[in-house]
């Protein structure tokens, strides 16, 4: 760590700096009051200025892109992050580098405690199953105390963030009945990531909204993994994502069986037993309904329910912006746990609107 004006200042690196996650990443950090990025990394823009890729970092950032040399990032930086591709952070990471330095990863690699589920959903070979055991999963608000010792955080997954927060109080308490648990998602077209593919073009997508990985969505066994654990019993869900046409924000409406007759405050009040001192998640309550535009640019969950008498049957909706809290925001936030800083440090971002 470096000393500024008397301060310790964190050193971070990133890896895959010029992705969407990558570039959320830079604009938080930049405006972080005890972290110094010392590491612009990104294989397609090797020596090019980071500004020039991203103009809005014009006159802020002066420094130009690097490689993503794992092992020699881990002798400058003090926390590296990696918004990088399914595999990447696997096939570099080694004991020597996490002697060193610490790293929250941007993939999945680590997400998922089952080497062969992973693989299975991910269909690719896992390249160092031996550090999937200490890895903590990066969710906040459930795994606090375990992520401030972690030399290795998985940050979780956009829409999993979203689902699994909007249902976890419940799924704790036992108040659904998890095997009727549905998730029906949507998602801003930056979920996709920043490389050109063809359904994500503007005529593809203008004026356009289609269901995709219909039963085969890579982030479904993180959610059930995570609420399997939350409920203390084994978890299978249909999660359905679908694309909408708007840069960011994740919409999640689930859907669950009530084990028993309660009220809406006895909802909310389970609700507040779990978030209530949670600064991030915003409890909506009973009728109210999350709309992505409020929480666009920001760290928050937005959280609102309503429960349908005449089928027993709760409706459960959460909000967030995929690409702070279902990414960026979520990673700086477990780097502040880590490093012992104040939770919501550089992450007090008040939601962009119009």
């Amino acid at each position: 760590m470096n000393s500024k004006d008397g301060d310790i200042m964190i050193k971070a690196g990133i890896i895959g700096a010029t992705g969407y996650a990558g570039g959320e990443l830079v604009r938080i950090l930049s405006g972080h009051p005890d972290v110094e990025i010392v590491w612009y990394g990104s294989r397609s823009y090797i020596d090019q200025k980071y500004a020039d890729v991203y103009r809005n970092m014009f006159r802020i950032v002066d420094a130009a892109c690097m490689d993503d040399n794992m092992e020699e990032l881990a002798e400058e930086a003090d926390v590296i992050f990696t918004a990088t591709p399914q595999g990447f952070c696997a096939s570099v990471i080694s004991e020597e580098i996490l002697s060193r330095t610490r790293i929250v990863d941007l993939s999945a690699d680590f997400r998922i405690k089952d080497v062969k589920t992973y693989e299975k959903w991910y269909g690719i070979e896992h390249k160092s199953p031996q550090f999937i055991e200490e890895a903590v999963y990066g969710l906040c608000e459930v795994n606090r105390e375990d992520v401030k010792s972690a030399r290795l955080v998985a940050n979780p997954g956009c829409y999993t963030t979203c689902s699994i927060l909007t249902a976890y109080p419940l799924s704790k308490e036992g108040l659904i009945d998890m095997n009727t648990l549905i998730v029906d998602a949507k998602s801003g077209t930056s979920g996709a990531g920043r490389g050109a593919k063809v359904p994500n073009l503007f005529c593809e997508v203008n004026e356009n909204m289609k269901a995709y990985g219909v039963t085969t969505h890579r982030h479904t066994p993180e959610i059930e993994e995570q609420l399997s654990y939350a409920s203390g019993e084994p978890v299978i869900i249909n999660f359905t994502p679908h694309l909408v046409p708007m840069n960011r924000g994740i919409l999640a409406t689930e859907y669950a069986s009530l084990k028993e007759k309660v009220t809406a405050e006895e909802v909310m009040a389970i609700y507040q037993k779990y978030y209530g001192n949670e600064y991030f998640i915003r409890l909506l309550g009973a009728g109210a309904c999350p709309e992505t535009k409020w929480v666009e640019g920001s760290n928050f969950v937005d959280i609102g329910f309503q429960i349908d008498e005449r089928t027993n049957r709760i409706v459960m909706m959460g909000a967030i912006d995929n690409l702070v809290k279902g990414a960026a925001g979520q990673a700086v936030q477990n780097m502040n746990l880590m490093f012992g800083l104040p939770e919501q440090e550089g992450l007090k971002l008040v939601p962009l609107f119009p």
